[in-house]
């Protein structure tokens, strides 16, 4: 697949290692950053997706996304877990739960360019889906900087690999292709929030880190089978 991920909003919390362990798969590991666990609420909007081998098709491959995501390890490989993915395309959500394995869930979505910032409005509306919603405004504040291995915005953004369960347990590894992110420092006004809450973990009402990325152009692999 390829896709572009435009107005990205990483909101970091840290989190009890024994709260994630709950819920992440035993068969990876989480990952710290100085022993402390991380969980991040990513809203964004995508351009650009689908199969690299055609054209992006109108009205399939441009809509908004927002993920619940954590870090963990497999075999020395970090990535990223995802406890949610939702998105305003009812055939990315199919096509991503029935070939990816991961949890994708429809909602209604807006994405919009406020001044100089970005507001977001999601509310899932998949049946059966635990109820979910984040409403707000974020903006960046600085320009944009590279991270330094190293440092705890590297550790927690660049990740090149994610990691989904198959129905029957097993696991999948997806890795992906992109250069380093263009981060900046960003601030937020957080209306509503409940996406993590709906995965069963708490997300404080103001983050511990906000960071902003305009845009990054991304390749990834086929699903491969872990261990």
């Amino acid at each position: 697949m390829r896709m572009s991920w435009h107005a990205l909003l990483f909101a970091h919390a840290p989190v009890p290692v024994a709260a994630l362990r709950a819920v992440v798969p035993a068969g990876l590991e989480i990952d710290t950053f100085d022993g402390v666990a991380w969980l991040g609420v990513v809203p964004f909007r995508m351009t650009r997706v689908g199969p690299r081998v055609l054209p992006p098709l109108p009205g399939l491959s441009a809509f908004p996304e927002l993920n619940v995501r954590t870090y963990v390890t497999r075999d020395g490989k970090p990535g990223v877990w995802f406890f949610s993915l939702d998105a305003a395309n009812r055939v990315a959500v199919w096509t991503a739960r029935r070939f990816f394995h991961l949890p994708y869930f429809r909602a209604d979505m807006t994405c919009a360019v406020a001044g100089d910032g970005i507001r977001y409005a999601s509310t899932r509306t998949h049946a059966g889906a635990p109820p979910a919603e984040f409403r707000g405004i974020y903006r960046p504040t600085g320009d944009v900087y590279a991270t330094r291995p190293g440092d705890l915005d590297h550790w927690l953004t660049e990740r090149y690999g994610l990691y989904a369960a198959r129905p029957d347990g097993t696991l999948r590894r997806v890795d992906l292709e992109h250069v380093p992110w263009p981060l900046q420092r960003a601030e937020a006004t957080i209306e509503a929030n409940t996406m993590a809450a709906a995965a069963g973990l708490a997300f404080p009402a103001t983050p511990a880190l906000l960071h902003f990325a305009r845009r990054i152009d991304v390749v990834s692999g086929m699903p491969v089978k872990v261990g």
